[in-house]
Parts: C-alpha cells; structure tokens; sequence
C-alpha cells in the first residue's frame, strides 16, 4: 500500500521517495515481499496523491503489478486494488513505511495465518518494544491485559474484501515490525536502529 500523502512528514517529498542509506522506503519492502518464499506476486496501490511514486514504479526492474487507486482513504484504496488485481483467495497486505522487516518475518506471518481458523489476520508489536526504542505510535490496543500496536501488516481473504473478517490477533515481539515511518522522528529512529543493526 502506497497510496497515502504522507502528510504527517510535512516534507515536499512523497513518503515511499523517503531515503535512507541511498534506499527509498518503498525499496526496502518491495525488496523483502521479491525475498518471501511464501508471496506469489506483487501487487502496488498507488494513487494521484503520489506521483513521484508512481513515476518510480513504473521505471522499476522488479516484477510488480501497479494499481492506480483513489487515494481516499487506507480501506477504500484497499478495495479497489484488490478488486482490482483480480486476487482471489489470502492477500498480505504491506504498508510501505515498514524498512525494518524482513523476507523472514514474512513467511512467518503467512505461516502463522495458515494454522488459524480465522479468514483475516492482524500483526501487532508490543507497546513496550515501541517505547524501549523511543517510538511513540498512534494507535494502541489492549488484548488480554497486553498492550500492543498495529504493525500495517495484514492478511485478508480476498474473496470477501467488502466484508467485515474475523481476525487473529498475531503479535510479534520484535522491533523491526515495530518502526512504522509515518515522523521525522520516527525516520531519525529507523536510521539510528539500522546502524545498530547493520544496515
């Protein structure tokens, strides 16, 4: 999913255009998603709202399909990409501000969904790992007395994309799920983690 403006970021540039280390953000996951065993195709939502990055998708040498959405809204755009392509069947949804995650952490996730009886699949960080590394996220949820935040990683059935889904709740102690860039601080964050990593 790449169809936001980014707005948060108050930057002239498009958030997936965002570098770091020479790499855009967009990049960074489209590389992993080409890694992951377990994903077929690659699918882009883009929109009007980012024209930089639609003109980068279209120049791109990887295997990926582009759908032009409205630019709406997440759930709207959402939709129509799914519609769009044509997807029938689990589709995994990826934000694509999500630099840290890994081809690994992928398969795992598609894994875990094939085990649950449930038709969606939501990924979620533990709050404590956001704040341990200075993230501070928008939105938190309490499960079961835990404390933890949406990832911008999915897993829906396609066939039914206009219905509301049971979901799993898969919450994963890591922080590289946990650095979504949607702030400069949030970037200034990612940069000094993939450091620290290795990057």
């Amino acid at each position: 999913m790449a169809g936001g403006r980014g707005s948060r970021m108050k930057l002239p540039i498009e958030k997936p255009m965002l570098e770091i280390n020479g790499k855009r953000l967009i990049e960074y996951v489209l590389d992993v998603l080409a890694g992951a065993s377990h994903v077929d195709r690659i699918y882009i939502a883009a929109s009007s709202n980012g024209p930089d990055t639609l003109k980068w998708l279209e120049d791109c040498s990887l295997d990926i399909h582009v759908i032009n959405t409205p630019g709406s809204g997440y759930v709207s755009d959402m939709v129509t990409a799914v519609e769009g392509a044509g997807i029938k069947g689990p589709v995994i949804m990826v934000m694509a501000d999500l630099p840290l995650i890994t081809s690994g952490m992928i398969d795992e996730i598609i894994l875990r969904y094939n085990e649950v009886p449930q038709p969606a699949l939501s990924v979620y960080s533990l709050l404590s790992i956001c704040r341990k590394k200075g993230l501070r996220p928008d939105t938190v949820f309490n499960k079961d007395g835990q404390l933890i935040v949406p990832s911008g990683i999915n897993i829906l059935d396609a066939d039914n994309i206009r219905k509301e889904q049971e979901d799993f709740n898969y919450i994963l102690d890591n922080h590289r799920l946990a650095v979504n860039v949607n702030t400069m601080e949030d970037l200034e964050i990612c940069s000094r983690l993939m450091k620290d990593d290795g990057y």
